[in-house]
């Protein structure tokens, strides 16, 4: 079963779990009026009211649109008593007996079933995360050929070469690369490459990107080049980062990160039929169903959005929003509310403490969706702004403690895994005086680039200094963090950086600490700091362990 498929029928056995458990809920509803008529307490009204509110939230979200309308009356008219802080009189429970039996009658009707039903665009399956990193790489000279394929695959491409177009064109038939680097000279002619492009992408619905290289830099080449429609044009030696930040651009297939949301509802069918629509669409949920909870899912989900009832036993929906934002961690966090009350005085008091957004109840598939998405989506680019390095695009220091803070607490909790390491590059201030800061400047982009290919989604990449990095690594022991970034390092040394005509190599250095160095993030910081210290001191270009590290 696909994941869509999967998701699909956890909706219909929320709707049929909703269907099932409805009668009890009329029941309890028919005892608490009952209950209310014979001896009438400010109490037994709360408890009705919040019996009557929850099944206008809910009903039409599950098909039952006829009880939540009725419903709604009904609440209206307990809301009317609660705020005149008295309880109803016999004229009123008749009212309140009359709105009942339309609930009670709405609810055996058959409900309709294609209200819980997912938008297109909610049905449509996420597309995999996996992306095509094969390159063709057409070159006729051998060793320029494995030269080029070794310094391409340091980034975690995968390369196939051919010596001639024709064999690259037969391959091309069984498997389509994620981009093609070609020679445009060729032995049967100074153009050759140019021109099996343009047939290639004549033949092909939807060709892909093409760079061309060469040792000739005349406007002729060049044109040629344009003419077959390429995305790049490099004269030899090739500058391989800059090659590999077109590529990159030019293949990725960004599946953009899903937006995390928070849902902070009692009323746990309800909130889990949200996440559900909200999963279908693609986004990270996490539901809580008691409020005084919240503190801790805020810490480990980070999310993007909080979607937050407003009625609430123990604390409700705008007592959280003030807690929340007396908090400085807090203060960009969006905060829609969910309510079945179209109150502007509630309203303005939910702008006050810090909402975003207010919706209603009952809050249909698409509209929650749409509602969701496009707070999410304001709220992850203004916040890529506080905390991204501009330069590589990696996140800043206070935001690389923050994730290690965040990662150390949950590995300590589970009894999971993690890895913490330092890298800074070797000789760093030679390269700005000998190169330039804009040589340094690309050398720093190369290595964001290389631990980003490198590394796993699941892992944090910060810059925290001029020239030091910083990865935590989730669920890693000591010896695979050691592998992996002895591997990254040993990669890095065998670029080679051009600028200006010159060509150099750079190194670093690293230290990793684990979960064992110490019982807070402080302590393993110092740790990877020490280790890091002694790979400088042994010569450089080498990843070390620190003592302890398990």
């Amino acid at each position: 079963m696909t994941d869509a498929a999967a998701i699909q029928a956890r909706l219909q056995a929320l709707c049929e779990s909703y269907a099932a458990q409805l009668p009890a809920t009329i029941r309890e509803i028919r005892r608490q009026c009952e209950k209310l008529r014979d001896t009438p307490t400010t109490d037994d009204l709360k408890i009705l009211y919040r019996l009557v509110h929850g099944l206008t939230g809910s009903g039409a979200t599950f098909g039952y649109a006829d009880l939540s309308a009725a419903a709604r009356a009904m609440e209206h008219c307990l809301k009317d008593l609660q705020d005149r802080g008295s309880v109803p009189d016999a004229p009123y429970c008749d009212r309140i007996e009359t709105y009942l039996q339309i609930i009670e009658s709405a609810s055996i009707k058959a409900h309709d079933s294609s209200r819980p039903n997912l938008s297109a665009e909610q049905r449509i399956q996420q597309s995999t995360d996996m992306e095509n990193r094969l390159i063709y790489l057409v070159e006729d000279d051998p060793h320029q050929a494995q030269d080029l394929s070794l310094q391409i695959q340091h980034f975690g491409y995968e390369v196939r070469i051919f010596d001639v177009p024709e064999a690259m064109e037969t391959a091309f038939q069984q498997q389509q690369p994620a981009a093609i680097v070609m020679d445009i000279m060729f032995p049967d002619g100074e153009l050759a490459g140019a021109r099996a492009v343009r047939e290639l992408k004549s033949n092909c619905h939807e060709p892909p990107p093409v760079i061309f290289i060469s040792s000739r830099d005349d406007l002729a080449a060049r044109l040629a080049a344009v003419r077959a429609c390429s995305d790049g044009y490099f004269t030899k030696p090739v500058d391989v980062t800059a090659m590999i930040d077109i590529l990159d651009h030019l293949t990725a297939h960004r599946v953009a990160e899903a937006y995390r949301i928070l849902i902070v509802d009692d009323d746990k069918v309800l909130a889990d039929h949200y996440a559900l629509t909200l999963s279908q669409a693609g986004m990270e949920v996490v539901t809580v169903n008691k409020p005084l909870e919240v503190m801790t899912h805020l810490q480990e989900f980070n999310p993007d959005l909080m979607l937050v009832d407003v009625y609430m036993p123990e604390c409700d929906g705008l007592e959280l929003a003030g807690v929340l934002r007396q908090q400085p961690d807090n203060d960009s966090l969006p905060i829609v509310f969910l309510s079945t009350e179209d109150d502007d005085a509630l309203r303005m008091q939910a702008m006050r403490l810090g909402a975003d957004d207010f919706l209603f109840k009952p809050i249909l598939p698409d509209q929650l969706v749409a509602s969701v998405r496009s707070r999410a989506q304001r709220a992850r680019v203004l916040r890529a702004y506080m905390i991204h390095d501009s330069l590589t695009g990696l996140v800043n220091h206070s935001t690389t403690k923050d994730y290690l803070q965040r990662e150390f607490v949950r590995a300590c909790r589970q009894g999971t895994q993690m890895a913490y390491g330092m890298i800074d590059l070797d000789y760093f201030k030679t390269i700005n005086d000998t190169f330039g800061h804009a040589a340094g400047d690309r050398v720093l982009k190369s290595l964001a680039r290389m631990l980003q290919q490198r590394l796993r989604k699941s892992d944090v990449i910060g810059r925290i200094g001029g020239e030091e990095f910083a990865v935590v690594l989730t669920d890693t022991s000591a010896a695979t963090a050691l592998s992996v970034l002895d591997g990254i390092c040993s990669s890095f040394s065998r670029i080679r950086h051009y600028y200006d005509g010159r060509e150099f190599t750079v190194t670093f250095s690293c230290g990793i600490a684990t979960r064992e160095n110490g019982d807070n993030t402080a302590a393993l910081y110092q740790a990877a700091d020490q280790a890091l210290y002694q790979a400088k001191h042994a010569g450089r270009n080498r990843v070390l362990l620190a003592a302890g590290a398990a």
